[in-house]
């Protein structure tokens, strides 16, 4: 869940690697630091507990001169934050540094024999262990350094993805990685390294992604002109952990520099809130006809068999895409009657779950690099089931681990609290509900085209929902001081009801609950008074007097009522404290329009309360370790 960054070239790197840091400081945020090689065989680090901004500041009066640096901003496993713990870390004779995304988790064994050697440790970490390992290595056998990286990622169990230098070898980086994103920047006589390609996208869009397994050598060569087109002598090698050389699959990264700044928002959170009407129009075009009359799949086209041919679904994710899977879970059985399971996937690959060539599983991550749905995938593939992946981020390791899957094209996330990504979710499974159940037969023509019609509707439904966002934002004042909050739903809204919960934690670490509205009366209505906001999906659908009735069980225990309803709704709206209104849509499609007030509450309740909305603590955007 770390970031990393790392630069060789003939730029001065600081400068380089610092916005880097700043690009993945969503990733991690206890603390951050750099390694700069000089090319005076000096090897400079500094690190420092905190953000970027903190790193930056304890650099000023330092000598920060360099043209090869690796850097790191972090998400604590082992050891807190502190500077101490902070990377990149030296090795005993400070030597080598390293940087590393991941859990090493065979490190306590590894310590002590090291320790046992006469290997003095100066952190809590278990990335120290790795640097110390591979000079004890270099040392004892005399082997250079890729030799010796090779030879000590044999014997460490886990994830990682690694950066190191050797201040003996200035114009070398030498990178690997397993269960942990690394990707490789290629410029004009230079070289970026990033756990994603954000860093990277500023000064090249061809890019190396890295297979699970493979070491990456970056060397600074100069270029002769007759190898201008020659991609094998441009200073990058990868090899397999054993030392076999690897292709270079050289991809065109296609990211707009501006998706990645805030562009006039105060956070990246309310700018993604505002993006998600041109985001779902990019996640359907060319899915959803012209004249809304149809939708295509590529990859139905191309398996149409294993998946028309899928006894169950099973859907695994983690969080917020958990609650889009059980979104899915809704329509798929709604309109292709097929048996849909959704799983937390840190549950489903921890027991021996009953899955086989008859299913289709369906892994959901914004990043694609989720280590518990990644592990998921992977054990529901040798079962032998069919993997379907939906996920954000282009080339990352899930869809590269899947069958087949549809990417939901809704842009760079940078708001740890996903928002665009979940609507970009529940759109894709729409759309695969959609086109199952026509190729299946199992929906009404009549149904289908009304379906179809109304979700090409949705992103200026929701241009209608933004427009309440100053409402929301005075509605927020008033309750930002609330100690708890719970949301109901029943249907389509659950799950609604559950990520909004989840969004107002996530931000505003006011402690709140989602549960189906029918569900009150059997333990949460203990919890209602007076002080006990209530936030309700309460639109006019065909569970709106089972929902009428919850509301009135609420106030008569003289709890506090925020009601989403139906533009127009005269009932509802004279009994609840607070009404945001919604465009009419669709119940099935419900869930896209009423997931953005919702956003939006949890947003302006955090800034009401002065917390860090884009970085709330202890969180970051892509867990990519257990």
């Amino acid at each position: 869940m770390c970031g990393i960054v790392g630069y060789l070239g003939k730029r001065e790197a600081f400068p380089v690697l610092i916005k880097g840091l700043r690009r993945l400081e969503y990733r991690g945020y206890d603390s951050a630091g750099v390694a700069l090689l000089n090319g005076k065989e000096q090897l400079n680090v500094y690190k420092t507990k905190g953000k970027v901004d903190n790193l930056v500041e304890y650099c000023s009066d330092k000598d920060v001169t360099g043209h090869v640096g690796i850097a790191h901003t972090r998400w604590a496993t082992h050891g807190e934050p502190s500077s101490r713990n902070a990377h990149p870390h030296y090795s005993a004779s400070k030597n080598l540094a390293i940087i590393h995304n991941g859990i090493i988790e065979n490190y306590a064994d590894i310590k002590r024999n090291l320790q046992n050697k006469g290997v003095k440790f100066v952190s809590d970490t278990d990335t120290e262990v790795l640097v110390q390992l591979v000079e004890y290595i270099m040392e004892r056998k005399s082997l250079d350094l890729l030799t010796a990286v090779q030879v000590a990622l044999h014997q460490v169990i886990g994830a990682y993805a690694i950066a190191i230098i050797d201040k003996r070898d200035p114009n070398q980086i030498i990178a690997a990685r397993k269960q942990s994103p690394l990707v490789v920047g290629i410029g004009d006589g230079e070289f970026f390294l990033g756990s994603d390609a954000s860093p990277i996208i500023e000064y090249t869009d061809k890019v190396v992604y890295l297979e699970d397994g493979n070491i990456a050598v970056i060397r600074l060569e100069e270029k002769q002109e007759s190898d201008e087109q020659d991609e094998s002598k441009t200073g990058l090698k990868v090899l397999s952990i054993l030392g076999e050389e690897q292709s270079l699959a050289v991809k065109t990264v296609d990211i707009d520099l501006g998706q990645i700044e805030k562009g006039g928002f105060p956070h990246f959170m309310l700018k993604e809130i505002f993006e998600q009407p041109d985001c779902l129009t990019n996640c359907m075009r060319g899915r959803l006809s012209v004249d809304a009359s149809h939708v295509t799949l590529s990859a139905l086209i191309d398996h149409r068999r294993q998946l028309l041919a899928a006894k169950r679904v099973v859907i695994v994710a983690c969080g917020t895409s958990w609650h889009a899977g059980l979104i899915g879970k809704q329509i798929i059985e709604s309109l292709v009657r097929v048996p849909v399971e959704v799983e937390y996937a840190s549950e489903f690959r921890y027991r021996n779950p009953v899955v086989g060539k008859d299913d289709v599983v369906i892994a959901i991550s914004q990043s694609g690099e989720t280590a518990d749905t990644l592990a998921a995938v992977q054990l529901a593939k040798e079962k032998g089931a069919f993997i379907y992946g939906i996920c954000n981020a282009i080339g990352s390791s899930i869809p590269r681990a899947t069958h087949t899957g549809t990417y939901i094209h809704v842009g760079p996330e940078i708001g740890v609290a996903s928002t665009k990504a979940f609507t970009g979710q529940v759109t894709v499974l729409t759309m695969i509900a959609l086109a199952m159940g026509e190729a299946k037969g199992t929906i009404d023509r009549d149904e289908y085209l009304e379906i179809v019609r109304a979700l090409s509707e949705i992103p200026e439904k929701i241009k209608e929902v933004l427009k309440t966002n100053d409402k929301v934002a005075d509605l927020a004042r008033t309750f930002t001081y609330a100690h708890n909050f719970l949301y109901l739903g029943r249907g389509f809204s659950y799950p609604v009801a559950l990520e909004g919960a989840l969004k107002l934690k996530e931000i505003s670490y006011i402690h709140a609950e989602g549960y189906p509205a029918a569900e009150m009366k059997h333990g949460p209505i203990a919890l209602i008074d007076s002080d006990m906001p209530v936030v309700v999906i309460a639109t006019h659908n065909a569970m709106y007097e089972k929902v009428l009735s919850n509301i009135q069980e609420i106030k008569a225990r003289k709890g506090r009522v925020i009601a989403l309803v139906t533009k127009g709704d005269t009932t509802i709206s004279k009994i609840a404290d607070e009404v945001i209104e919604l465009p009419e849509v669709l119940e099935c499609l419900e869930p896209l329009v009423a997931t953005v007030p919702l956003q939006l509450l949890a947003y302006h309740v955090a800034v009401c309360k002065g917390k860090n909305v884009d970085q709330p603590r202890n969180l970051a955007k892509s867990v990519t370790v257990e």
